[in-house]
């Protein structure tokens, strides 16, 4: 990115008076690409092969993403364990999605925002930690089961562990990776990103060079996605 990033702890001071409808007209300005000729964003410039914007890192390493590193198209998610509305895209849209990430033609990669503050840091520790166990899906899916986010009653530490070991995660390296500063500060560095790309609320995405804020009915999606595909040639 051209931009630097800001720090972890602008997520502790964001009033929840930003997270209004204004923000949203906001983000929608911001989260467009910026355009400009550094390094950074000339690497992931649009191709008739692919299509990436610049908040996709594309990383191979990255354990918080699903899908083939070099799909067509990027899908970045900005989230938050704590949001009813990120829980129901979950829950609704996600698992037509994931078809696209397993043949190879769409990659998601999620942000945690932790725009709720504590327990959502500690909810994305915990998905962090799962993901470095190739369980994120299974992490993901049981914080928002039935649609709905956990409690924040149910966000505390050995909550979260006895959830890893309810889901069979090896609970020691879990508790480990949990409890590491590496996982905070990838966690933190995450969360930078989503307000350097100027949104203060979840969901929000860029799909391809499309920004869609909200949980958007799931064919909002399907058609930015095939629009984008069709772009490229796939």
């Amino acid at each position: 990115m051209s931009e630097q990033r800001r720090p972890w702890w602008t997520s502790r001071i964001v009033p929840a008076a930003v997270i209004v409808i204004g923000v949203v007209a906001v983000a929608f300005v911001l989260l467009r690409p910026s355009g400009d000729d550094s390094p950074s964003s000339t690497a992931k410039t649009q191709s008739a092969e692919s299509i990436r914007s610049e908040w996709e890192d594309r990383d191979p390493d990255d354990p918080m993403a699903l899908g083939a590193v070099d799909a067509p198209v990027g899908l970045v998610m900005f989230t938050d364990f704590q949001c009813p509305y990120c829980a129901q895209w979950s829950t609704d849209t996600l698992p037509e999605l994931l078809p696209y990430t397993t043949s190879g033609k769409l990659r998601i990669e999620f942000r945690d925002m932790n725009v709720y503050g504590d327990a959502s840091e500690r909810a994305a520790r915990a998905a962090y930690a799962a993901a470095l166990q190739g369980r994120l899906l299974d992490y993901h899916r049981a914080l928002f089961a039935g649609g709905t986010p956990r409690p924040k009653t149910e966000l505390h530490d050995e909550a979260l562990i006895a959830l890893a070991e309810r889901l069979d995660l090896d609970v020691e390296r879990f508790r480990t990776d949990y409890e590491s500063r590496r996982v905070l500060s990838a966690v933190r560095n995450k969360a930078s990103d989503g307000f350097t790309a100027g949104t203060y609320t979840t969901p929000a995405f860029v799909l391809g060079n499309e920004p869609i804020l909200g949980a958007q009915p799931t064919k909002v999606f399907t058609d930015a996605l095939h629009r984008a595909l069709t772009a490229t040639g796939n």
